[in-house]
């Protein structure tokens, strides 16, 4: 029976040790939950003190301070760490709230995050500042972006709208009021397509109008007919399209003077105008020109899309501009438009010159992890904007047919708007969600 009893026992500790394995690989999630977090807490919770000092975040205590601890408590005075306010566990990781005493800034505590991660075991360390005064260490237990899940209360608003998880587990969100206008680049198979299945995803269910510039003949945008305001495949209906949308720009400044805003949120919500989100899928196309009758087109594109990245933002239109290349090798005004793109997000590129011309104005640090990312990671990116801060994002895995169901289930949220009737897609019965171009032939106008 003793025998019989050890047998089991030991079984029973293969077996747990077994499922721990497993877990660890196949379900992350919950192995941080039943080991790596209390782990983590504990190791932290010990080392915290010893860890600031050797990292260098603390600072020499006040005279008066000083005075108490030798004198009243007759104790040795020791640097002062930042003091813990409030230490909660996530489904992904530690978040650990800071008070930074007087002589060290956020930027102190960013310095450390890479030995902070590895004194406290941890696979990364993002540090946050919330306010003044105070940081948010975002400390995540595994590698979030190997199996991509969207946290649940991630769900588009107002114009908000989230396709990505950052690497510290928190939703990247696509916010057009902040970020008006925004370019996305990478090299073949990088991700960009999912990139701007998650965006119309999340945008057609939002009372947006949604315009599309596919010049690879619609074969990636034309499955969306069903939710598209307008759907152009030619750079001569683009320029055409591009025409209009600057008329209806200087329409809607009109409209902001006669209210006296300056902006289109500050109108009165029954004559506030929809907004107008347009998506260039491969932008080179509407630059790259194969003759010398196709200067003045060129030129007509170049000069629209400029005007609306400059202005369109008080009026409610947003760029989505996405490609492989964007710089001064597409010819003039392309280093232009550029400077207007504020929100920047970089997959995998081919060479590091790439990746420069879309985070070094904005993050110059960014463009090294943006060098890095791996093939084998489709969909991992490095997300920039103005203010210098960056993160390393990955989209979730879309299919098509997804992106098509929810198109054709909020079909009847594509506004009236006749400036954009021309330019209107054909939608049959039952949208393919594969196939040649959905937009109904019609005569350019100039």
């Amino acid at each position: 029976m003793a025998d019989l009893t050890m047998w089991l026992e030991a079984t029973g500790a293969l077996a747990g040790a077994g499922g721990l394995g497993y877990a660890k690989v196949r379900a992350p999630r919950v192995y941080w939950s039943l080991v790596g977090m209390p782990v983590a807490w504990g190791r932290f919770t010990l080392s915290y003190r010893s860890t600031m000092d050797v990292c260098g975040l603390t600072v020499q205590p006040s005279g008066l301070r000083a005075f108490m601890t030798r004198n009243v408590a007759h104790r040795e005075v020791q640097p002062v760490p930042p003091k813990i306010r409030r230490v909660r566990g996530t489904s992904t990781g530690l978040r650990v709230t800071l008070r930074l005493p007087a002589g060290l800034e956020p930027a102190d505590v960013i310095a450390s995050s890479e030995r902070l991660r590895h004194a406290w075991g941890v696979h990364s360390v993002t540090v946050v500042e919330t306010k003044p005064g105070f940081v948010e260490l975002r400390m995540t237990g595994y590698d979030v972006l190997r199996r991509v899940r969207m946290p649940r209360k991630a769900r588009p608003h107002d114009m908000v709208v989230p396709v990505a998880v950052r690497e510290d587990g928190t939703a990247f969100e696509r916010d057009y009021r902040k970020a008006p206008m925004a370019l996305t680049l990478g090299a073949n198979h990088s991700g960009k397509s999912m990139y701007q299945r998650n965006l119309i995803k999340g945008l057609a269910q939002l009372p947006v109008a949604l315009v599309g510039v596919d010049c690879k003949r619609g074969v990636e945008q034309s499955a969306f007919a069903p939710r598209l305001s307008a759907l152009v495949t030619s750079p001569d209906d683009a320029a055409s399209l591009l025409g209009v949308l600057v008329a209806e720009m200087e329409d809607r400044f009109d409209l902001l003077s006669r209210h006296g805003v300056s902006d289109l949120w500050e109108l009165p919500d029954e004559v506030r105008p929809v907004p107008v989100v347009v998506l260039v899928d491969e932008v080179a196309e509407l630059f790259l020109i194969s003759s010398r009758k196709d200067e003045e087109r060129r030129e007509r594109i170049v000069t629209a899309l400029i005007r609306l990245g400059q202005m369109a933002r008080a009026i409610g239109i947003y760029l989505e501009i996405c490609g492989q290349r964007f710089g001064s090798d597409l010819g003039k005004g392309a280093t232009m438009l550029r400077a207007q793109l504020t929100g920047r997000v970089v997959h995998r590129v081919n060479d590091k010159q790439t990746a420069e011309m879309g985070l070094a104005d904005v993050a110059p640090d960014a463009v090294p992890a943006a060098s890095l990312i791996p093939m084998n990671r489709p969909g991992t990116a490095v997300a920039a904007d103005s203010s210098g801060g960056w993160s390393k994002i990955r989209t979730p895995n879309t299919s098509r047919d997804e992106v098509v169901a929810i198109c054709r289930k909020f079909a009847h949220l594509v506004p009236d708007l006749p400036f954009l009737d021309p330019f209107r897609p054909f939608v049959p019965a039952q949208a393919p969600a594969a196939g040649p171009s959905l937009v109904k032939p019609r005569p350019v106008t100039e």
